[in-house]
């Protein structure tokens, strides 16, 4: 691979730990080589390269890391979002309706809309996916799911405990024993982490840790879709299972943010989910002022969130969730990184994974401040021109 020099960057956000922040670097050059960052700095001092590219003064940020998304599925769910929009209330059910179609869809179709989606998502800046399963729930469904997610997606979670599916409705407790058991065995071996919807309607505390549990002894490392529609107990069990990230977080206790903040589990916030139901939005500055790492993901599904647009969730979160711009790009980028424990992307410092974002716009503040206004330039993951 030839090494590409990107200099003339106006504003480089380079999110070094070593240098705390965003880590900004005005008049800066960056240098990959063989799908790292092997040098930046003063665009004056950069060194020779192969290939060089004039970012004429824009900024350039790491690739938007999306630490939560649901992307295997068939059909959408566009009268379902109308509804709410005309005064229904959101509930979890509408899943099932999702479920049926995803059943019904070929393997192709299915690897052809994550194809899709997560194009769509390279393309607006986001250069590592999480991507979930969940929308199968039979144990050939839901191997399916994380097998095909695994050919696409850089991060694949095993969500067999989304909802309990129609066939279950009266023994709930006998599906979240599929999940924590055959289905488990079959999903693991295409999977990194293990996820429960733990709420009202979908699963109690006692189950999604049996879940959890039994994904953590067969290698995987656990997550959680935690207090999305109520104040509950999961936030407090993804601290106590050392969960890489409690996500959705929208009603918190103070147990709760004093939780997350002496834990390294990350709140994920997910402001499009809130924007599409028309739920409140997770209190980031309350959450922030307490010391927990914050995240920011799109939540990418049919139902609750049908977006993948991760400047749009940078916008929100800083109109309606009281971030500053420069929190909510870090959340974006090295936020999303913690979220799934990755040290190699969310930041631009030597030896990290060569994912770049240019920006059509001098500074990382546009995101917030021109929102819905397309703003990617050009995208390299891992060294790699993303077109």
């Amino acid at each position: 691979m030839v090494s590409t020099l990107i200099t003339n960057i106006g504003e480089l956000v380079t999110n070094d730990p070593a240098a705390g922040g965003l880590g900004v670097v005005r008049d800066a050059a960056l240098v990959m080589d063989g799908g790292t960052v092997a040098w930046t700095g003063p665009a004056a001092a950069a060194p020779a390269a192969d290939e060089s590219f004039d970012a004429a003064g824009r900024a350039v940020l790491p690739g938007f890391v999306d630490s939560h998304a649901h992307l295997v599925f068939a059909g959408e769910r566009a009268e379902e979002f109308a509804a709410r929009m005309s005064g229904e209330k959101y509930a979890a059910g509408g899943i099932r309706t999702t479920v049926e179609r995803t059943r019904a869809a070929s393997d192709d179709d299915l690897r052809a809309n994550l194809r899709r989606l997560i194009g769509e998502m390279a393309r607006q800046g986001t250069t590592t996916v999480e991507c979930k399963s969940g929308y199968g729930l039979t144990v050939e469904q839901e191997e399916r799911a994380v097998r095909i997610a695994a050919e696409l997606a850089d991060e694949v979670t095993y969500l067999g405990a989304h909802v309990v599916p129609a066939e279950y409705r009266d023994d709930a407790a006998a599906y979240a024993r599929l999940a924590a058991t055959d289905m488990l065995s079959a999903c693991a071996p295409h999977a990194r982490w293990v996820d429960v919807f733990c709420e009202e309607g979908a699963f109690d505390a006692d189950q999604a840790r049996e879940i959890l549990q039994a994904g953590v002894k067969a290698g995987l490392s656990p997550r959680l879709h935690a207090n999305q529609l109520t104040q509950g107990p999961a936030v407090r069990l993804a601290v106590e299972l050392d969960a890489a990230s409690a996500d959705h977080c929208t009603f918190l206790s103070d147990a709760d943010v004093d939780a997350l903040a002496s834990s390294r589990t990350v709140a994920t916030l997910l402001p499009g989910v809130e924007f599409s139901t028309r739920q409140p939005y997770p209190d980031a500055r309350r959450l922030l002022d307490a010391g927990a790492t914050v995240a920011l993901a799109t939540d990418c599904n049919p139902g609750s969130c049908y977006s993948s647009s991760m400047a749009f969730c940078i916008a929100v979160a800083v109109r309606d969730m009281r971030m500053t711009p420069a929190e909510a790009v870090w959340a974006a980028t090295a936020g999303g990184a913690r979220a799934l424990r990755r040290t190699d992307v969310g930041h631009l410092a030597p030896g990290a994974r060569a994912d770049v974002h240019v920006l059509d716009a001098p500074s990382h503040i546009h995101l917030a401040y021109r929102p819905g206004v397309p703003q990617t330039h050009a995208v390299w993951k891992a060294g790699r021109r993303v077109r």
